[in-house]
């Protein structure tokens, strides 16, 4: 029984969320093998061959997938499927925007965000926001799942020696077509895979406030992330949301600054290692989950903490 997991990159690197997948994957079968799609992907496709627990490393390298339109992934990946009887991919915007795609093709059900895998046919995922979980079994001849990245460790991305297979392109008419894309830099680590979260709400009152957070975060070489209200009133970017319709992350270290807690908000940020609230409204659902809850003015409250990193950092040094 051999698993297909679904390879997010860059054209660069393998996305760390494909590590997790293939963790994952790990509780169904040892038999697993990576389907890298792009252009010009012979790099990516030798550094992945050294994942150390794959099988096989399937590439399919066509100037047509130099973007990777899932509506163009979608056939290719659908016509190596009889082969498998799992799918995984992450429970990315990648993931999310290219398996259901391969549900239509292949007229199979999809379980999507699963957290937890009981057995081959048994999968864990939440509901309602997190507030239930959902015990799916299903009895398919290939089960398609989105993998939740943050509910499993990442697997060794080296000392492994995978074959590596071609695989043909499939023609296919699409009505979609590539015109841009803008892609955010920042200095600082990834949202969804840092170590040390800082996410802002709607409590900071206005883009220029954000700076404190920006200054908190390079103290602490955190990632900045934002409530859903946050970004609604153009305080900071989307791609800085945390939450149900947002990025998932589980830090070490989340920090929630001025953000009240609402549902959403929350079942992207609650599997975090330690979580503190700092909140001047003391009846906010964020102090629920908290670890460390800080009742006071944000504004007062963030530089001091700036100020006692700086006088840390001076003892250290």
């Amino acid at each position: 029984m051999a698993i297909l997991v679904i390879a997010e990159h860059d054209n660069q690197n393998i996305k760390t969320s494909t590590l997790n997948t293939i963790s994952a994957a790990q509780k169904i079968s040892d038999e697993i093998h990576l389907i890298i799609l792009g252009k010009g992907i012979e790099a990516l496709v030798n550094k992945a061959k050294s994942i150390h627990v794959l099988s096989k490393v399937l590439k399919c390298d066509n100037e047509k997938l130099e973007n990777l339109l899932p509506e163009i992934s979608a056939p290719v990946i659908a016509s190596v499927s009889s082969n498998y009887s799992h799918i995984l991919a992450p429970a990315s915007t990648f993931g999310k925007n290219l398996l259901p795609r391969i549900s239509a093709i292949l007229d199979i059900t999809q379980v999507s965000d699963v957290i937890e895998i009981e057995n081959e046919n048994t999968f864990i995922r939440p509901i309602y926001a997190g507030n239930a979980i959902s015990h799916v079994q299903t009895n398919q001849k290939i089960n398609l799942l989105t993998i939740r990245p943050t509910s499993f460790e990442k697997c060794e991305d080296s000392g492994g020696d995978a074959s590596i297979e071609d695989v043909t392109y499939v023609e296919t008419e699409s009505q979609t077509i590539f015109i841009n894309r803008e892609v955010s830099k920042s200095d600082r680590p990834e949202l969804g895979n840092a170590r040390v979260v800082v996410s802002g709400g709607r409590g900071l009152e206005n883009s220029d406030n954000f700076k404190l957070l920006y200054d908190l975060a390079d103290k602490l070489n955190a990632a900045v992330g934002a409530s859903r209200a946050a970004v609604d009133s153009g305080y900071i970017g989307n791609e800085c949301q945390v939450g149900q319709t947002g990025k998932m992350v589980a830090p070490e270290l989340y920090i929630a600054v001025g953000i009240s807690g609402a549902i959403q908000h929350l079942a992207g940020m609650k599997e975090s290692k330690v979580i503190v609230a700092i909140n001047k409204d003391l009846e906010a659902p964020i102090f629920n989950i908290a670890d460390y809850g800080l009742s006071s003015d944000l504004f007062q409250a963030i530089p001091e903490i700036i100020k006692e990193l700086d006088l840390l950092n001076q003892i250290e040094s």
